[in-house]
């Protein structure tokens, strides 16, 4: 090999921070040649042509870019990005690049509670495979289960619980799990709509109500929701009596009831610098927000009065680095979500939040957005919640790449062709790092994100 950093490149896929999956770029064009033949030359979007002789530098980062667009496209496609041809080539590819066998396992996912339950399945079943597993293993019956979803969480010393992302499609909770190598991560199952109107069908059912219950306790116990002393009592005379449904109907109308609480960040309103907690539900995005002059202040964002938000990424110097420039031992990826926001009549304001939750916000956002949606149109929210596919759009260099979502309450005369625009968010990114890096090594460079694409070398010749 003349130069192995082009000679063998290859794309690392990471799913927020951890590596998913490694393809080579023969990979990635056998797939685009699988799409083509399935869907037509029409419908697929260009893909970066093979060269005869070795790349330049400057040409691996054309490709790079070129394959990112690519990815972008198809990801952005209704029809693509969602297709099994698409995402089984992701599951397969994570397989492999952990190089775990297909074959019977255990895998213990926890409740609300912490309760922790095993399911008996294949290293190789998908998360939707895996959350059938845990229904049947509940006892919950099958039009009840696109109501919960796999999310993945970490446990810090303190008892804190920090969510990381909800479980997708295209991976293999076992295989993602495995790859952690840390105990402090685990998959919890929790409920995944945000309407509480949607709390009947669930307490309906004996199982449902069970693991709704468990829900609101736990989310009661860490603080999401908030209860006052009065509300505490009433609280633990129903649990005392095991009035579940009067418990959780007492729980809807408390404060914060059905949200995810994120973890202190940083937000530059209504001053920049300030200190925030942010809370997602009842859709919108709830601040309690700590001024430079200690006061604190709450306030909340619609997301029916966002016109559009975008996640991106920056490289910066670690806190105790010695210099301003960034190298992979020296510099840490900064995320943020940033939303254009209708704050009156005829003023639109971006909003910039800085925090490593970001990707997971943005989700909670685009979820939002699918059930205010199906509801206006009158669809099956028990459709959409089985087959919902969340997702973001960004890039690793920092600039954005993302679709709006629809600006419902806006007076924009535009406001039909932004919801036709605004159907899904989803993305790729690619970034070149160093060719000496071995399949489990995620160095300084790597981008945490939904998609974050790398690449490492070439074999096209």
């Amino acid at each position: 090999f003349v130069d192995f950093h082009f000679l063998l490149q290859a794309y690392n896929i990471h799913v927020n921070g951890v590596l998913h999956c490694r393809v080579r770029y023969s990979q990635l064009l056998s797939l685009h040649e699988q799409i083509k033949k399935e869907y037509g030359s029409n419908v697929v979007p260009a893909f970066p042509p093979k060269k005869i002789f070795t790349l330049t530098p400057a040409e691996v980062e054309q490709r790079r870019e070129q394959l990112e667009k690519y990815m972008q496209a198809v990801r952005q496609d209704p029809l693509l990005g969602s297709s099994e041809m698409f995402n089984s080539f992701l599951r397969k590819a994570q397989q492999e690049t952990q190089q775990i066998p297909t074959e019977d396992v255990a895998l213990d996912i926890c409740l609300s509670n912490g309760q922790k339950i095993s399911v008996n399945i294949l290293t190789s079943d998908q998360t939707e495979d895996v959350l059938d597993a845990v229904a049947t293993n509940l006892d919950l019956p099958e039009d009840l289960i696109g109501y919960f979803s796999l999310f993945l969480i970490r446990e810090s010393v303190d008892g804190g619980v920090t969510f990381v992302r909800k479980l997708q499609e295209f991976e293999l909770p076992y295989v993602s799990i495995s790859s952690l190598q840390s105990s402090d991560f685990h998959i919890v199952l929790r409920k995944s709509y945000w309407d509480t109107a949607y709390d009947g069908d669930v307490m309906d059912n004996r199982v449902g109500l069970s693991l709704l219950y468990a829900q609101t306790v736990s989310d009661i116990e860490r603080g999401w929701i908030l209860v006052n002393k009065d509300q505490h009592r009433q609280l633990k005379s129903l649990q005392e009596k095991g009035s579940k449904k009067e418990f959780i109907h007492l729980g809807q109308t408390l404060k914060y009831y059905g949200y995810i609480k994120f973890d202190p960040c940083i937000t530059d309103f209504p001053e920049k610098g300030c200190q925030v907690i942010v809370s997602a539900g009842n859709n919108e995005l709830n601040f309690h927000v700590k001024l430079p002059n200690e006061q604190m202040k709450e306030g909340s964002f619609k997301v029916t009065r966002m016109r559009c938000w975008r996640v991106t990424s920056s490289q910066v110097p670690l806190a105790n680095g010695t210099t301003n420039t960034c190298s992979s031992s020296k510099c840490e990826v900064k995320l943020e979500l940033a939303f254009e926001y209708l704050m009156s009549k005829d003023r639109l304001q971006w909003v910039t939040i800085t925090s490593q939750q970001a990707i997971m916000m943005s989700i909670c956002l685009q979820s939002m957005v699918d059930e205010l949606m199906v509801k206006k149109s009158g669809g099956s929210i028990k459709k959409m919640l089985r087959k919902r596919h969340n997702g973001s759009i960004y890039r690793a260099d920092g600039q954005q790449a993302v679709k709006s979502p629809p600006l419902l309450d806006s007076p924009n005369t535009n406001r039909e062709q932004i919801v036709k625009l605004s159907t899904k968010l989803s993305s790729m990114s690619l970034l070149g790092i160093s060719a000496s890096n071995s399949a489990n090594d995620i160095s300084g460079n790597d981008f945490h994100g939904n998609y974050a694409f790398e690449g490492i070398g070439d074999d096209d010749l």
